[in-house]
């Protein structure tokens, strides 16, 4: 697992992308994008999706049921019990195999360079997803926006444009949007901060950087952590020709396992949050188990780097970067900071399937969204140019994660279908299979498909299952001696104002959806934009295997051994 480095990347000036041209272009399309937005409003179009969405909580709450139960809202959806063949996850195994492979092949190289041939493909695998859905699909199909519904299939004719369309609004509407918005706004936002100087490369150095990285993902996201210290990362290691496997820790500790403190440190956990887990329950439950592996990994890399690579380094190299170093400055923080407390504000407050705190409001659907936006067109207009040019900053990093993940999120939509009817039927075999206890297998299987599935919609279908093999309410525990024991001892974690989760099954999904998306570039969004930040800055990243060969023998063992402690 050594690092090939050439020369060609030791001087990355010769690699490094140019500044982006587009900060005011796509500024003033956010503006028009916002335009159109309340364009909307005044049609009440965003204000009518929010009424279809929150009406049925509303029904169901006069009429005293469980709000939780989607199939008491909505009858029909009862009925909703089949899912795609297995062969519908052979779309989504090709555009896995696409990142993989294509990087690796010396023709297709070039090709794969482009962000519009990635869409091309991307989308391409996307739409024979949706021809399924077109001609094949024969059962119905669950709706998620702008309220649960059902849609049925249609008697007759040739092709079904309603379920192709179903899904087509769960994948794009419903979840890729809110999900490039906000990685987009945390994005182009830090992209406005400067965390310059040129610090000594030393191990102790770099470790202090994933250490404040680790406490940083947690607060303003992994996202939002990683964006604002990769380039200071980059810049004090560009004199020394052994960085990948810094930049390759930095993704394990930032872009994932320093995230699981509070709902706000990574997609899942909120996504939890939005379904009923108090905001403290991260902090309370996962605090250890983020020790353990933040502090063990860091002192790993500080090991890795002290014995093997700093002593490898070219003295000449070594005494260049002592020479030339500067003092650590912060730059574009005035205005920038509030603006990512802003977007952080936006995400946890107006959320439309609950009201604002302490009012009876639901904000419209997709003003969180705009807020965002609106936030990050503020740091572009109002932003320092001369900082973003520091930064060398572009929309080349953002653009890649967004061509594929909008084939994935459409692709993943078949195996997700199948996960969430065959999750808990898949669970029960293997644990009378393997003999491993209900909780290992939660946290195991949560992560490998985390690895390959985006990671938040993966928690959701765990966490379901969880909460389906969990008792939904107090008469329900009173009535099983070891539920009632468990309940007694605080392992019963309420989930809003009805039903319950097993303390130990949501810890294992939690961990599970954070700590193991670090296992794959793709497994969560800042994977691939620090990869593709650390290409632009002349460190050659190694290909998707070459990735798992290092979080395989590094990240593997050390959460098999957390698992035998901690669940």
């Amino acid at each position: 697992m050594s690092e090939n480095n050439n020369n060609s990347e030791h001087t990355h000036e010769e690699h490094e992308a140019q500044p982006s041209k587009l900060t005011i272009p796509v500024a003033v399309a956010l503006l028009l994008v916002l335009a159109l937005y309340g364009f909307l409003l005044h049609q009440g179009f965003p204000q009518k999706w929010t009424e279809e969405a929150i009406a049925p909580h509303h029904a169901a709450e006069h009429q005293v049921e469980d709000t939780h139960k989607e199939a008491e809202i909505t009858p029909s959806a009862a009925e909703v019990k089949h899912h795609p063949p297995y062969v519908m996850v052979a779309p989504f195994a090709a555009l896995l195999l696409c990142i993989a492979v294509l990087p690796l092949v010396p023709a297709a190289t070039r090709f794969w360079e482009s962000n519009a041939n990635k869409f091309y493909v991307a989308a391409g695998l996307g739409i024979l997803t949706l021809l399924y859905y077109y001609l094949a699909c024969d059962f119905p199909v669950e709706c998620h926006w702008p309220g649960h519904s059902v849609t049925e299939p249609s008697q007759g004719g040739f092709g079904d444009f309603a379920l192709a369309k179903t899904v087509f609004i769960n994948a794009i509407i419903s979840e890729f949007i809110p999900f490039i918005v906000l990685l987009f706004s945390l994005f182009t936002i830090t992209g406005g901060i400067r965390i310059g100087g040129d610090l000594k490369a030393t191990p102790y150095v770099n470790s202090v950087i994933l250490l404040i990285g680790a406490v940083l993902a947690s607060i303003v996201g992994t996202t939002g952590a990683a964006m604002l210290l990769i380039r200071l990362l980059l810049e004090t290691n560009k004199e020394r020709k052994y960085k990948v496997h810094t930049v390759i820790i930095f993704i394990f500790v930032v872009c994932n396992c320093g995230g699981c403190l509070t709902p706000l440190g990574d997609p899942p956990l909120f996504l939890g949050y939005l379904r009923g887990i108090a905001f403290s329950w991260t902090l309370i439950a996962l605090w250890s188990q983020w020790m353990f592996v933040n502090v063990l990994l860091i002192a790993f890399y500080f090991l890795w780097d002290t014995l093997w690579y700093y002593r490898r380094e070219n003295p000449l190299d070594i005494a260049l970067d002592e020479t030339n170093t500067t003092k650590l400055s912060v730059s574009g923080w005035m205005l920038n900071i509030p603006l990512l407390a802003g977007v952080v504000a936006a995400v946890a407050l107006l959320d439309p399937s609950k009201p604002v705190p302490l009012t009876d409001w639901h904000p419209w659907y997709f003003l969180r969204e705009a807020a965002q936006l609106g936030l990050a067109a503020v740091s572009l207009l109002l932003g320092s140019s001369k900082i973003r040019k520091e930064n060398v900053f572009n929309f080349i990093p953002i653009g890649e994660v967004a061509v594929l993940f909008f084939g994935i999120f459409i692709c993943m939509q078949a195996p997700l279908q199948i996960l969430h009817y065959e999750g808990e039927n898949i669970v029960n075999h293997a644990k009378t299979a393997t003999g491993l206890k209900e909780e290992h297998l939660f946290f195991w299987s949560t992560g490998a498909l985390s690895s390959v599935l985006d990671n938040a919609p993966t928690y959701v279908v765990f966490f379901e299952t969880a909460k389906a093999l969990s008792p939904n309410t107090k008469e329900e525990i009173d009535a099983k001696p070891e539920w009632k024991e468990e309940y007694e001892k605080g392992n019963m974690v309420p989930v809003g104002t009805t039903g319950f989760i097993d303390w130990h099954l949501l810890t294992a999904v939690a961990l599970g959806a954070v700590f193991m998306g670090s296992m794959t570039y793709i497994g969560n969004g800042p994977n691939f934009m620090v990869k593709a930040i650390a290409e632009q800055s002349g460190v050659k990243m190694p290909s998707f295997f070459g990735y798992m060969v290092y979080s395989c023998v590094i990240l593997l063992p050390l959460l098999i051994v957390m698992t035998l402690l901690f669940l």
